[in-house]
């Protein structure tokens, strides 16, 4: 172990978890594109998580986020956090000066990433569906409380690190289907109901012994729910192209998800948030081949090409259910 950054070691002093004069050992983890993230252990022996925001994410792109975001993921996890106490960690504190957060540490061999079981072919889809029950269980709570919309202002945060990245960038990219993706960004932009994760994605979910888990709400907005459900959807489809032996069985778990989301769904008609999603979908799609922060197992023309067949006419003629999203990319991939 090593001594954290003078950042770390400051946040950690300015939200009293480690005194003035003491000093903290840890080690840096791995898998953070907008986040310095460590492992410490304090001089009580505790072992805790703390997050840093960048500035500047490791992407291949000019991509830059205010370092602010870091106040509204430790709101995004208070708040979580009592609506589904297992669905995430404890909240430990928050300091705005240097940016960072401290939560509860989570044993990688108690708690597996998600992404990574996928990989591995170990698809569960109970599993899944749970990942939709326990954000809409978040989503429900919030609506049922409106006045929290004054402590997430984070539309141009939001816009920064979400819309623009993803669906704009992608506008860019495909002059011809600009109209519809911007007109999606603007509907998602004005519509505004519940408290949303942002980054719902199976990397930031980890695979707990009481269920999911979810991590790095550092685009917490109070914006569209419809947008979270789509964000973890969209991952299932791609992951498919991760591991093709196990399309079907990622097939299964989109449905599931889908299905114990929209079932769960209380602040809206479910029929209205589902068309939502569904005309959201294929403009993430190819958003994640396209955008600004594209997967990283998707490397070969022709598998990019595969996508853009799908997404491109369901852009065109947005979809108002999310089994038709599902149906044209199953066809294409045989599942």
């Amino acid at each position: 172990m090593t001594e954290p950054p003078s950042g770390i070691l400051d946040g950690l002093r300015n939200m009293g978890l480690l005194p003035g004069g003491a000093a903290a050992l840890g080690e840096p983890l791995a898998g953070g594109v907008s986040s310095d993230i460590w492992r410490v252990v304090l001089p009580d022996g505790r072992v805790i998580c703390v997050k840093r925001a960048l500035e500047k994410l490791r992407v291949a792109a000019d991509w830059r986020a205010p370092i602010v975001r870091n106040r509204y993921e430790a709101r995004w996890l208070a708040r979580a956090h009592e609506a589904a106490p297992r669905a995430v960690p404890a909240l430990l504190g928050q300091d705005e000066a240097t940016g960072t957060l401290a939560m509860e540490w989570l044993p990688p061999e108690r708690y597996p990433v998600w992404k990574e079981r996928l990989r591995q072919g170990d698809i569960d889809a109970a599993f899944a569906a749970e990942v939709g029950r326990r954000i809409a269980a978040i989503h429900a709570a919030a609506a049922r409380r409106p006045d929290l919309a004054m402590d997430f202002p984070t539309d141009k945060l939001f816009e920064a690190i979400r819309l623009e990245p993803y669906l704009v960038a992608t506008a860019r990219a495909h002059p011809d289907l600009a109209a519809p993706l911007v007109a999606l960004v603007a509907r998602t932009a004005a519509t505004k109901l519940t408290l949303v994760h942002g980054d719902v994605s199976p990397k930031n979910i980890l695979v707990g012994p009481d269920g999911p888990v979810f991590l790095d709400a550092e685009c917490a907005w109070w914006g569209d729910p419809a947008f979270d459900l789509a964000f973890c959807l969209n991952h299932l489809l791609l992951k498919c192209l991760l591991v093709p032996k196990a399309a079907t069985c990622l097939m299964v778990c989109f449905e599931a998800l889908a299905a114990a989301y929209l079932a769960s769904v209380e602040w809206e008609a479910p029929a209205v948030l589902e068309s939502r999603a569904a005309s959201l979908l294929p403009g993430l799609f190819l958003a994640r081949i396209d955008g600004k922060s594209p997967v990283e197992y998707v490397t070969e023309e022709a598998e990019k090409e595969r996508v853009r067949r799908v997404a491109r006419p369901l852009i065109t003629v947005p979809p108002d259910r999310i089994k038709t999203v599902r149906a044209a990319w199953g066809e294409e991939i045989g599942a």
